[in-house]
């Protein structure tokens, strides 16, 4: 080619515009379209679905990958607090929105917004889990495209440890609110829930953490693979992840198959549902009318013969030593049951100058003092329903809506019945693994939930709240007998099933009697060691942030 023929190829070269940049998965450069934020929006309404009403449960397997893949894939500028938070702001909004019903009760818009006010709190805890995937975890450079397995099955442990560390401390922070974590959502799926009684219910908030995470991983490194040698290639963290819930399957499917011997002994026990409308139930103007409702109920109960009757939490408008006439009502309605009753009360009495009242259950029989009656108080308290956090800072806000506070009990108290060793749990004490754990490895055959639930009216409130306690029957190896002013009443089976012919149907007036074996298998790994899996991530969480706050000084 000559110098003059040259020339022109190279002029027509440079005449030829360049081939337009692709930008690949991970370009730096920032985008206007705001996916990020509306896959946290995503991660949110996933995660509230999951739960009743919706309930469908399946889909907290893929809840959180929206999330995951934003923190760690969004090219503009990293906000992954924030948009843990806006995940978090939507779930809990949305997933505990019939608490508004407490505003509609008390005639206190305050508390019509109390979702949100809740959701703004615990939002932070879905944010921090945000935080530890961006700052802690994040891959860099080549590790974007996940390469190597081993790290890979690191990152997703590691990940999962963080969500379970936090929803253990959702927990218990501030009294705690751990309501509706992510195993909760597996509570149809018996296979599943049976490993709780090896790592109680956050070993399986643990593990569908992990899936989650584990998918976006594969999926990345799927992505990235693909070519000549993608065949050649072994993924061992998709086999192992897996592998890992073939065995939790496998686990449950032989635990449903080949169940603990029953055991020898039996009790009936009568579960009185009375369905008094909440805002009767503390109406001194209703109290003839609640009174009657109860005796009724309970005399039709103990024709069917039953060793124990159960009332559910403060079932009388007073407390059942408030007065006479609530005593002698008691007194004759246990004469006439011919046999002992189980009665959730509030108990009031002066202590020098200051008053005191409990919220217990007392097992009353006819030939026993009424001075040294079996009574639990009980222990863990309701924010803003049972006493005011901050009474001094929010009393001049909300002191209206609580006046008094309700003083918490100290012990565990295992009751001796005719129908065996009872843990008899008040109100919302059935959702707390730790608690319950407690009262089974101090004796308890079963387990007992006097509640009220009258307060959310006909929103998913009590499903909820069945829900969340169904694990503690699982976890322990031991039947739970809820019985409730107007719903859940129900016998939930060891390994956590129901039958809809030992249910109730809410809201309605009836009384539910079993037959259910009293005893067990011995206490199980969980009712022996508790949250061990909880301190576990705890501990890996606070080392990988240790660890790499010590990197980033170096």
């Amino acid at each position: 080619m000559s110098d003059e023929e040259g020339s022109k190829a190279e002029s027509r070269r440079s005449k030829v515009a360049p081939a337009p940049r692709v930008p690949s998965t991970f370009d730096p450069r920032p985008s206007t379209f705001p996916w990020p934020w509306l896959a946290a929006l995503a991660s949110g309404a996933l995660l509230a679905l999951s739960y009743p009403p919706a309930d469908r449960g399946g889909l907290i397997w893929i809840a959180l990958t929206p999330l995951i893949a934003a923190v760690w894939f969004q090219r503009e500028k990293p906000r992954p607090f924030l948009l843990g938070y806006v995940a978090g702001l939507v779930f809990f909004t949305a997933t505990f929105y019939w608490l508004h019903s407490l505003g509609t009760l008390f005639h206190a818009p305050l508390l019509l917004g109390l979702p949100l006010l809740l959701a703004l709190y615990l939002a932070l805890y879905p944010a921090c889990f945000a935080w530890f995937l961006a700052r802690v975890l994040a891959p860099r450079g080549e590790d974007r495209a996940f390469p190597n397995s081993l790290r890979n099955l690191a990152l997703g442990a590691l990940g999962a440890g963080a969500w379970t560390a936090l929803e253990w401390t959702r927990g218990w922070l501030l009294t705690g609110f751990g309501w509706n974590g992510l195993g909760v959502a597996l509570h149809r799926d018996l296979p599943m829930i049976q490993i709780a009684d090896l790592t109680g219910v956050l070993g399986l908030t643990w593990l569908v953490a992990f899936v989650n995470l584990m998918l976006v991983i594969v999926a990345r490194r799927i992505a990235g693979d693909i070519g000549a040698n993608f065949l050649k290639r072994i993924r061992w963290e998709f086999s192992l992840s897996v592998a890992l819930v073939v065995f939790v399957f496998s686990y449950g499917v032989r635990a449903l198959l080949r169940p603990a011997p029953a055991p020898a002994r039996t009790a009936r026990i009568a579960a009185i549902q009375p369905n008094i409308p909440q805002q009767e139930k503390f109406d001194p103007a209703f109290e003839d009318e609640v009174f009657n409702t109860l005796e009724k109920l309970t005399l039709v109960a103990s024709e069917t013969k039953p060793d124990l009757i159960l009332w559910p939490e403060a079932a009388t408008p007073r407390g059942i030593f408030a007065d006479e006439v609530n005593w002698d009502f008691i007194q004759r309605i246990t004469a006439t049951a011919s046999c002992p009753l189980l009665v959730g009360t509030v108990e009031e009495y002066q202590e020098g100058e200051r008053p005191r009242a409990f919220n217990s259950a007392v097992l009353l029989t006819r030939d026993r003092d009424p001075r040294h009656l079996p009574t639990y108080r009980k222990m863990h308290l309701v924010p803003f329903g049972e006493y005011l956090p901050l009474r001094p800072l929010l009393d001049p806000i909300a002191g209206s809506l609580v006046p008094g506070d309700i003083a918490p009990g100290t012990e565990i108290v295992v009751m001796d019945s005719p129908a065996g060793k009872l843990a008899p749990l008040i109100c919302f004490e059935d959702t707390l693994g730790d608690l319950t754990r407690r009262f089974v490895a101090n004796g308890a055959e079963l387990l007992v939930n006097l509640t009220n639930d009258g307060w959310f009216l006909r929103t998913a409130g009590p499903e909820q709240h069945l829900a969340n306690a169904i694990f503690r029957a699982v976890e322990n190896r031991r039947p739970l007998l809820r019985c409730t002013n107007t719903g859940v009443t129900c016998l939930v089976q060891p390994t956590g099933f129901i039958d809809p012919r030992a249910r109730l149907q809410p809201h309605t007036a009836g009384f539910l009697s079993q037959t259910i074996p009293i005893g067990g298998p011995a206490p199980t790994f969980y009712t022996r060691h508790g949250d061990w899996v909880a301190w576990l991530s705890t501990l890996a969480t606070l080392a990988a942030v240790a660890r790499r706050f010590i990197v980033r000084r170096r």
